[in-house]
């Protein structure tokens, strides 16, 4: 089965439902997901800033996991395009010609899996491991993010769990990983660069 009917087949019509729901929906609900779906990401790389900053009284754990968060972003989306590139799914918008709140991005602009969805998981899971109360507000933001990208018309339903599953299996096992960079952080605390990971 041709790749295209293979991702129709797989959730097309959940696509076209939740399209079609969207644009029966009042314009300033849709207005809202749109700014959201284009601009939300900015919410996660002020979550981040947040979590280096409130590190900067904690443990050197604590505090190499927050460093190395948009790293850990990084290496997600790294991953996440990578599969992008070897599965060459068509965007629905291109395929089912649905009517969108987006416009369709061009052919050839690979719909699977979603970068955005990546991209808000693995630093959802970044924030959960290394600051709890900011990890409440990412995680649900990451959903949304994941959900708004349907909504708006660019990718299937599939996309978004997928980019959701890649960006939170990269994320999760980098985060802990980055603990091993506490003796970094402690050789910083002790040198003119002390500011940037110590609050006092």
């Amino acid at each position: 089965m041709p790749l295209a009917s293979a991702a129709t087949s797989l959730d097309g019509g959940l696509y076209t439902w939740i399209t079609g729901l969207a644009e029966r929906t009042p314009a300033t609900l849709d207005t809202g997901v749109r700014v959201w779906s284009d601009f939300g990401l900015g919410l996660f790389a002020l979550l981040m800033l947040a979590a280096w900053w409130r590190s900067r009284s904690s443990a050197p754990a604590r505090a190499a996991m927050a460093l190395c968060a948009p790293l850990v972003v990084v290496a997600a989306y790294a991953v996440n395009d990578v599969l992008k590139i070897a599965v060459h799914e068509q965007r629905p918008c291109q395929t089912l010609h649905a009517v969108t709140l987006e416009s369709c991005p061009p052919l050839g602009d690979w719909s699977f899996p979603s970068n955005h969805a990546a991209i808000a998981a693995a630093a959802a899971v970044a924030l959960v491991l290394t600051d709890r109360r900011l990890g409440a507000i990412a995680i649900p933001a990451a959903l949304l993010m994941a959900a708004s990208r349907v909504w708006i018309g660019v990718h299937y339903p599939h996309d978004a769990l997928t980019g959701l599953a890649t960006g939170a299996l990269v994320g999760w096992p980098l985060t802990v990983a980055a603990r091993r960079c506490a003796p970094a952080v402690e050789r910083l605390r002790d040198s003119r660069l002390r500011p940037l990971v110590a609050a006092r």
